[in-house]
């Protein structure tokens, strides 16, 4: 099967060159890189001559989307798979496109088709203790089929996709229309859901590895929960019947058990304020069509899509 990779980028630095070469070292190889990069002045051509295999697109900030720009860039491929990754992703190693192409061979107990593949996501060096654990939680070594019969099981986690790193057949995404445009978060757990209910398989490969996390203080959390809270007010068909906030109390719950075992208790403070905020950030989000538009913009990490 033939790969294209489309990454969406912004400011792009060194770390986006170490992600360029890495996936140059593939075992599968890549065939097109397709970046969708925001405001070309950020964009330095000599730095990436090198890579004959890249070609850039170029967009204004005001017409960023995280559906819109990542379907842009695979309306570009005619690739039999295309991997959606961010441009501060990196492959832990030169078997990441192999190990996403192994999950499309299996199938769901019912015999459905798989429709995606995403990867693990692994702590990077500088990554918190608490962060660390948020990686395992979300990201186990045991990888998994999910169907829509999993629902009952797995509640919000059977939706639970990454774009940081997902694989898509091309042509069965675009049968299904794509990302929802004019998403301000979540346009990955959105398709997955509308994947699952149209009777495809969603395939978790935990072999598929990248190394992928943030060190969010509590304010960034906050805004970047009320970005997710949004996302669920826009999209009640997917998210109206699998409330997450169970999944988030057992994670902080998990997680203060995980610092004690390691003797981190010094941490856990630090947790419960980050926590609180991650909260007060998702309900306000949840609520944010009986807030001023003025306060929205405030609270929002993505403060360009207010203004369109």
């Amino acid at each position: 099967m033939t790969v294209d990779v489309v990454i969406p980028s912004y400011h792009p630095g060194e770390k986006f060159l170490k992600l360029l070469s890495r996936l140059e070292k593939q075992e599968t190889p890549v065939n097109r890189i397709i970046v969708v990069n925001t405001e070309e002045e950020y964009w330095k051509p000599d730095q990436y001559e090198r890579f004959s295999n890249l070609e850039v697109h170029h967009i204004a900030k005001s017409q960023f989307d995280h559906g819109a720009a990542r379907n842009m860039g695979i309306s570009y491929s005619e690739a039999d798979i295309v991997v959606c990754m961010t441009d501060d992703a990196m492959p832990a190693d030169q078997m990441l496109i192999t190990s996403l192409l192994e999950g499309f061979s299996k199938q769901g107990p019912e015999g459905e088709v798989v429709i995606e593949v995403y990867g693990r996501q692994l702590p990077g060096k500088d990554c918190s203790t608490a962060e660390q654990y948020t990686r395992q939680f979300n990201y186990p070594e045991q990888g998994r089929i999910k169907t829509i019969k999993d629902l009952d099981d797995l509640g919000i986690k059977t939706y639970f996709a990454s774009n940081v790193c997902c694989a898509y057949r091309r042509e069965l995404f675009e049968k299904l229309g794509g990302f929802t445009e004019k998403t301000i978060f979540n346009e990955d757990m959105i398709f997955a859901a509308k994947a699952l209910k149209a009777g495809y398989a969603v395939c978790y490969a935990a072999d598929a590895r990248v190394v992928h996390s943030h060190n969010y203080t509590a304010l960034q959390q906050l805004h970047r929960n009320f970005d997710l809270g949004v996302s669920q007010a826009d999209h009640p068909e997917v998210f109206s019947d699998v409330p997450s906030e169970g999944e988030g109390f057992r994670l902080v719950r998990q997680t203060v058990r995980y610092l004690s075992g390691k003797r981190k208790f010094f941490q856990i403070p630090g947790l419960i304020v980050n926590s609180g905020c991650k909260y007060i950030g998702y309900r306000l989000g949840k609520q944010y069509c009986r807030l001023p538009k003025k306060i929205v913009r405030q609270l929002s990490m993505n403060k360009h899509y207010w203004d369109r």
